[in-house]
């Protein structure tokens, strides 16, 4: 049985309907998400046993937060009670030529205040085979940072894989900030999981002449640059995803793998044309299904096109959890994308 434990914050969503403004938007729909937390859900809802592991108040948000995740499956055994609030994040959803925008009011939320007391990783760990954290966890302040430190070093000595989401936030710390935590932090990650301006921000390494603004894909240039990640912090797999941001409403979506083999030319995944509903988590959901392809398929590049294929789903999906089956993203794969009603 594969047991994957995920750490960071879960958040509380406030969204403006549809696609308002702000500045327009009598109402906000709830929800609740984050990095680590979309990661879980994800996984639980493929059959995998899965644990978040984070700190939320002993009142009533914090309990809407923590049923939320067992609402879809996930394990919160280890999820320490206390602290005074849930972080919020505000969005609003852009269309067309519009940006998407979100706020943040996650200031002094009980995981950035948590102790790194507060959590035994050695009884986390136990029995466990997989440990998954991104960039933003770190993010959230000097507490956070130990004990992310503490949970990968228990991590590795208990033998788990441990996967990375570098997901840079500029809006939480400076590219300085980040890399003089993140690149310590390397040397414990067996997958590191990157797009083009989280390599950049978070480690001081570019992809090539890519412009993901201008829809250009540098295929040749992100291949070096996960092949030169992977030699410098001697990662197993290096996943790099390829988004061609055509608009808010269209982008082009696929990833290439450079794995613990020598190969020469990438693996690349099958590439989607996604009419965006809801691109937040979608780089989560490729963690998870990246994770889930590689605990299940038999070589690597069934892996990539199972993560490709369900980060695309998510993004047809409201929310930051992706709720499909292990069933519909088999289909998309072998070509069951028409979107046709199923009767």
């Amino acid at each position: 049985m594969n047991r994957v434990v995920t750490f960071g914050e879960i958040m509380l969503r406030l969204s403006t309907p549809g696609f308002e403004r702000f500045i327009q938007s009598n109402s906000f729909d709830v929800t609740y998400g984050g990095g680590e937390a979309n990661v879980s859900a994800a996984l639980a809802n493929y059959g995998v046993e899965s644990y978040c592991v984070t700190k939320l108040p002993s009142h009533e948000i914090g309990q809407c937060a923590l049923n939320h995740l067992r609402r879809f499956g996930v394990n919160t055994e280890y999820i320490v009670r206390g602290g005074d609030r849930v972080g919020i994040y505000f969005l609003e959803t852009g269309a067309s030529q519009r940006a998407s925008k979100v706020i943040y009011d996650r200031a002094n939320s009980a995981i950035s205040n948590a102790n790194p007391s507060d959590f035994n990783w050695a009884e986390i760990f136990k029995n466990k085979n997989w440990f998954h954290w991104t960039g933003i966890t770190p993010a959230l302040g000097s507490k956070a940072q130990q004990s992310l430190k503490e949970a990968c070093i228990e991590a590795k000595a208990q033998g788990l894989k441990i996967s990375c989401d570098l997901n840079f936030r500029k809006k939480m710390w400076s590219e300085k900030e980040a890399q003089s935590v993140m690149i310590p932090l390397m040397e414990y990650v067996d997958l590191c999981i990157a797009n083009e301006e989280d390599a950049e921000k978070s480690l001081g390494m570019k992809a090539g002449s890519t412009d993901v603004e201008a829809a250009e894909i540098d295929e040749a240039g992100y291949f070096e640059l996960a092949r030169t990640l992977k030699n410098m912090f001697s990662f197993d797999s290096v996943a790099i995803t390829l988004r061609e941001s055509y608009s808010a409403s269209r982008n082009g979506w696929s990833a290439i793998l450079h794995d613990d083999k020598e190969c020469t030319t990438p693996y690349r995944s099958a590439y989607y044309d996604i009419q965006i509903v809801d691109r937040v988590g979608g780089g989560d959901s490729f963690a998870s299904g990246l994770i889930y392809g590689l605990l299940n398929k038999t070589n690597t590049k069934d892996a990539l096109d199972f993560a490709v294929a369900a980060s695309c789903l998510k993004q047809t999906i409201p929310g930051d959890f992706n709720h499909v089956s292990v069933e519909e993203v088999e289909k998309l794969i072998t070509g069951g994308g028409s979107g046709r009603v199923e009767r």
